[in-house]
């Protein structure tokens, strides 16, 4: 049916066009409302950071209103202030022996990191990063209590005691499981299972959420028989059947493993948070954009469609996306896709459309506005130059700027001897904001300006420093150099043999 109305007066038109304007926005904030108690980690571990309130633009034009730091990055928080977004504000692992041992300490931290920002919205504090991982030998095993301990009481010192909670994030190797692969009979690890009751003990008498990391990517890449598509939400293959319940993934089959783990700990109410959560698009075989989106938005449409899990069903679950941006600063130990777990590149353009409602919306991830970046310049391969000391100046470069993108089944794997080279140079000149002395590696580098990027390869262009919290160029010499070096001795090595 037609409606026609008759406008008679310039007075009308002005109000009921500021009526139209409303429902607009009023449909518009519906339409991209988001999946409830979804959030995300920005790390920082990069050469070049966005502008602090870049970044916080982004997560406010994607409608995300949880974020979790792994540190108490000034700049992030002084981003975050005002803005209402619910922050997670992390506590690294090296300061956990400090806290422990030291009340004052402590206080000092609450102090400088809490107290001060009363215009940040802080609910939780994560006490460590997963600091009982078997790789840790159990470094932080004695000191990650008593730090928890500490935190706890000095934010009931500041009066936050009652706002935010503590929390410490644990991968979920923390879980083992005697009768595998049902998840229901999951249980601590044995050798960690007293600390863990402690801490979940401590957990459930102040209010504070168990926080778990939980990564399908992971599984796939560790175990090459692991079968893939029980890694993701839309096949119905390899699933579990337990008992009453059935999975098809992997991701509800490792919740409930902590759901068993905690009622068998006489704990089955006590708050779930999962930490970390996502898939990176580069660096790996299996990491890709179509891997990454197929992943994430199965997740979100899962936790949409189907709230909960079969031993926690109807029960919605709060999940962090990891991560917000991509950082070439981090540690590549685990695998060379560790520095792409991003939804967005470095400088914040979005990788790959994602329907944060998880409801099927056109919706998709906002690109950053107003990035500034370096003169459009590259650094490559000088053909005509003699090659004999190639390998040591690729290996050079590597050893200190990201060259991940030319691992196996990396975006950038498929280049020639010379494009590995001109990747390389390319990595190192950017990082040091295009310095003079930069991209000359004994005469085998020149500067041109036609972008050498091809077939989704991409040379990068960094962020201009105006545009980017780093901090002055980063020509690293010396003991630093030396030690990047001996960490990066078997990517090296890759790097020399993709030049044989």
């Amino acid at each position: 049916m037609a409606l026609s109305v008759v406008i008679c007066s310039e007075e009308w038109r002005r109000k009921l066009a500021g009526v139209a304007i409303l429902i607009f926005f009023l449909e518009s904030d519906v339409m991209v409302s988001k999946v409830d108690g979804l959030g995300v980690n920005w790390g920082t571990q990069m050469s070049h950071m966005m502008p602090s309130n870049s970044v916080v633009q982004m997560l406010q034009n994607d409608g995300f209103n949880k974020v979790k730091l792994f540190d108490a990055n000034p700049s992030a928080l002084a981003g975050l202030a005002g803005s209402k977004i619910e922050v997670m504000v992390g506590i690294p692992n090296d300061m956990l022996a400090t806290l422990a041992t030291s009340t004052n300490a402590a206080d000092n931290w609450v102090q400088q990191n809490v107290s001060r920002y009363r215009d940040v919205n802080i609910k939780y504090v994560a006490v460590g990063n997963e600091p009982f991982l078997n790789a840790y030998n159990g470094t932080f095993e004695n000191v990650t209590i008593p730090a928890l301990q500490n935190i706890q009481q000095s934010l009931a010192k500041a009066n936050l005691a009652g706002q935010v909670k503590v929390t410490v994030p644990l991968n979920a190797d923390v879980l083992t499981n005697p009768n595998d692969p049902y998840p229901s009979f999951g249980v601590f690890r044995d050798n960690i299972k007293p600390l863990m009751l402690s801490i979940v003990s401590f957990l459930d008498k102040v209010g504070g959420p168990f926080t778990i990391n939980l990564y399908p990517f992971i599984s796939l890449h560790q175990d090459p028989n692991f079968p893939k598509e029980f890694a993701f939400f839309d096949g119905t293959s390899n699933a579990i059947v337990d008992g009453s319940n059935t999975y098809t993934n992997v991701f509800d089959a490792s919740y409930d493993l902590l759901v068993a783990a905690l009622k068998n700990a006489g704990y089955p109410n006590l708050p779930i948070i999962v930490g970390e959560v996502g898939w990176p698009t580069d660096g790996d075989i299996n990491a890709n954009v179509q891997n990454a989106q197929r992943f994430n938005q199965g997740l979100l449409r899962h936790i949409v469609t189907s709230p909960g899990t079969p031993l926690r069903p109807g029960i919605p679950i709060e999940v962090y996306l990891f991560s917000l941006i991509d950082e070439d600063q981090k540690s590549i130990a685990p695998g060379s896709f560790e520095r792409h777990w991003g939804l967005y590149t470095f400088d914040g353009q979005r990788k790959y459309s994602l329907d944060l409602t998880g409801k099927g919306s056109t919706n998709s991830l906002v690109n950053a506005q107003g990035i500034k970046y370096l003169p459009s310049r590259w650094c490559v391969l000088n053909t005509s130059a003699d090659m004999t000391t190639l390998g040591n100046n690729v290996g050079y470069a590597c050893g200190i700027a990201d060259c991940t993108s030319l691992s196996y089944g990396g975006t950038c794997n498929f280049l020639s001897s010379e494009g590995n080279a001109s990747y390389a140079f390319n990595s190192y000149y950017q990082l040091n904001n295009q310095t003079q002395g930069s991209c000359n590696f004994q005469g085998l580098a020149t500067i041109t300006t036609k972008d050498p990027s091809n077939n989704g390869c991409r040379f990068e262009v960094q962020i201009a420093a105006s545009s980017s919290s780093s901090s002055s160029p980063a020509i690293w010499h010396g003991p630093r150099l030396v030690s990047l070096i001996l960490g990066y001795a078997g990517y090296l090595i890759g790097i020399v043999f993709f030049l044989l």
